[in-house]
């Protein structure tokens, strides 16, 4: 989050964004309760419009789903 926000707007989001498609929480919540933190971002990257590009990280390419 610190990457794609930086850091203070990172810990706004986390303590303020409510996120709907997670029950409602805040990211902060989330967490608090084991909830897995990928799916957290991924929510938060859903709720804020990031760019799918962006979701694995800076610098970082997503993985290749391989044909089994």
């Amino acid at each position: 989050m610190n990457d794609e926000f930086g850091q203070s707007y990172a810990q706004v989001l986390q303590k303020d964004l409510v996120l709907g498609e997670l029950g409602d929480r805040t990211g902060s919540e989330l967490l608090a309760s084991g909830e897995d933190p990928r799916a957290i971002w991924l929510a938060i990257c859903r709720a804020l419009a990031v760019p799918k590009e962006r979701w694995t990280g800076v610098d970082k390419k997503p993985k290749k789903q391989h044909a089994d």
